[in-house]
């Protein structure tokens, strides 16, 4: 790439003093960009190169956004795949973000897209789901993966899982809002029995034992200590959604305004 750089000054490279993860070089690369447009394709040549001119010519029609979906990949593990589709079910299910099933990185990025991309300073990131929360105009193009050249993917099962939680995590609250779910189930449960309990025991005469008064009562405190627990995660989450610091909205065009609207 050097030898190249000093042969082409349209060549450019970043080298990091340590391997900061694929999600945090996207971003780099991303930011160092200087053009109209930014494409992002991995060097394994599972995402095929000659996909660009289609790339383009969709970005030239109007599209902010052009994501491509892979409809097969040849080297993929049944667990993997497993892993994926679960992966991607939760995600669309359970959180506030909806990502295209095998959507991949390999996207064409406007550069409206990728000014708002540098406002974002979370440290922990999907870099795919970033672009997918932020909306404007998108197309998806479709093709089929071919086997990795060269060596093994170095992206083991814990880092696909690392990666898993964090993006869950990032995009939704139910985790930490869970807890407080499971209290009150548990404490409306024991407190309805509890209460079926007393009314059969003193009008319909049935026999209990106290230890059975006693682990529906404790049964019932373990609730409300539980929802004590998810108030109080409900408070995290918003110290999260703080933290994290997303723009609360994107204005992709402005129309009838003039500067003086601004001044």
């Amino acid at each position: 790439i050097k030898t190249l750089a000093t042969r082409d000054n349209s060549v450019k490279a970043l080298r990091f003093s340590r391997n900061f993860g694929k999600e945090v070089a996207l971003t780099a690369g991303v930011e160092y960009v200087n053009s109209d447009a930014a494409i992002c394709i991995d060097a394994d040549l599972q995402h095929p190169p000659e996909f660009i001119p289609v790339l383009l010519r969709k970005w030239e029609e109007g599209s902010d956004i052009v994501i491509t979906i892979r409809e097969n990949i040849m080297d993929y593990s049944i667990f993997k795949k497993i892993g994926s589709r679960s992966f991607y079910f939760l995600m669309n299910r359970f959180s506030d973000l909806k990502i295209p099933p095998n959507s991949t990185d390999y996207r064409l990025l406007d550069k409206k897209v990728v000014e708002v991309l540098k406002t974002f300073r979370e440290r922990t990131r999907l870099f795919r789901g970033l672009i997918d929360w932020m909306g404007f105009k998108r197309t998806y193009i479709k093709f089929s993966a071919p086997a990795r050249t060269g060596s093994n993917s170095t992206f083991s099962y814990k880092k696909l899982f690392d990666l898993a939680i964090n993006s869950f995590t990032s995009f939704s609250l139910l985790p930490l809002r869970f807890t407080g779910y499971l209290g009150l189930l548990i404490a409306s449960g024991s407190f309805g029995l509890l209460i079926f309990m007393i009314i059969t025991k003193f009008f319909f005469h049935w026999v209990y034992r106290p230890i059975a008064f006693f682990t529906v009562l404790n049964t019932f405190l373990i609730g409300i200590i539980l929802c004590a627990l998810g108030m109080i995660a409900l408070y995290i989450g918003h110290i999260h959604t703080e933290v994290v610091g997303r723009p609360l909205y994107i204005i992709e065009e402005k129309i009838g305004f003039d500067k003086k609207d601004f001044d």
